[in-house]
């Protein structure tokens, strides 16, 4: 197989999602890829103050699109997280006029723009606290099927803005291909980041990401899907938090069904004691929550 290299420049990088885009690499299934990807706002330099690759950008600068030849609706893609490299500086910002800030108090004229310095394994802000590092890109999706542009901002089923921590090294992501050849964008990366990512944003980052992609006919489930170090991990998006729950839980149903050769009602009373529902985040317009099964939660007795 083969190895490619990407990185960020005017002709590599996107800040919508458009079937219509050509792609800027094309691979065949099973290729690895060495992609860096910019911080979420594409700054070029080392702080906040930079000049940015996209300078009137609309969403995320995300690399890409990347083709995967023979990809076509009805297929899954997997993308294989093998290393994820984040660069030596982030930063977290907070304090715009939105809903939630409007109800926990917390709108600024100023916004609190905290500067990290990653190195050894964690990150320290200016603030003069740390956090241990856990890095994980937080978009990773393909266009939906529409033509047309289509925000970075809200995750959809075909992925794009999941922000979901358990993505780390070692996790393999399942997307629906939407188009033919998939059409990868991804990038978004987070340092850290706490389930929800509460202010809107996490350690925001530049990260260089080894990854491998491949195509599957014949997946458990239908819907995006994950196996992660932390366990089996599905997803729900969706304004109503009941509804993204609703769609974690069920897919998790499906998946266990499936595994356990059991009928869904079964799945759901195993499912009681040992899947974790999480609050993937608040952040985009969409709720996102995850459901996680960890690999050694049910054993046969």
């Amino acid at each position: 197989m083969t190895e490619h290299r990407l990185e960020p420049s005017a002709g590599t990088v996107t800040d919508v999602f458009d079937r219509d885009r050509p792609p800027v690499l094309t691979v065949d299934p099973g290729d690895t890829l060495v992609v860096r990807s910019l911080n979420a706002h594409g700054y070029l330099g080392a702080d906040r103050h930079s000049e940015m690759l996209l300078p009137g950008r609309r969403g995320h600068c995300l690399t890409g699109p990347i083709a995967v030849r023979g990809a076509e609706p009805g297929m899954m893609l997997a993308v294989r997280l093998e290393s994820l490299q984040p660069d030596d500086w982030g930063f977290t910002v907070t304090g715009a006029d939105t809903p939630l800030n409007r109800r926990l108090n917390t709108v600024s004229d100023e916004r609190v723009w905290l500067h990290w310095d990653i190195e050894d394994g964690k990150a320290v802000n200016t603030v003069g606290f740390a956090v241990r590092v856990a890095p994980f890109l937080g978009v990773i999706g393909l266009p939906p099927a529409e033509p047309g542009e289509h925000s970075t901002i809200p995750p959809r089923p075909c992925g794009g803005n999941i922000d979901c921590r358990e993505l780390v090294a070692g996790s393999t992501l399942y997307l629906p291909v939407t188009v033919p050849e998939a059409l990868l964008c991804l990038g978004d990366g987070h340092g850290a980041q706490g389930d929800g990512e509460v202010c809107g944003t996490a350690v925001e980052c530049g990260m260089t990401t080894r990854l491998v992609v491949d195509l599957v006919t014949d997946p458990p489930i239908r819907t995006a899907h994950a196996t992660t170090p932390a366990g089996r991990v599905t997803f729900g998006f969706d304004v109503d938090l009941n509804e993204a729950s609703a769609q974690a839980l069920s897919a998790m149903l499906d998946w266990m069904a499936v595994l356990y050769e059991v009928d869904r009602t079964t799945a759901l009373a195993l499912a009681s004691p040992a899947v974790d529902l999480r609050i993937t985040q608040i952040a985009n317009q969409t709720w996102g929550v995850h459901a996680v099964l960890p690999d050694d939660a049910l054993v046969r007795g």
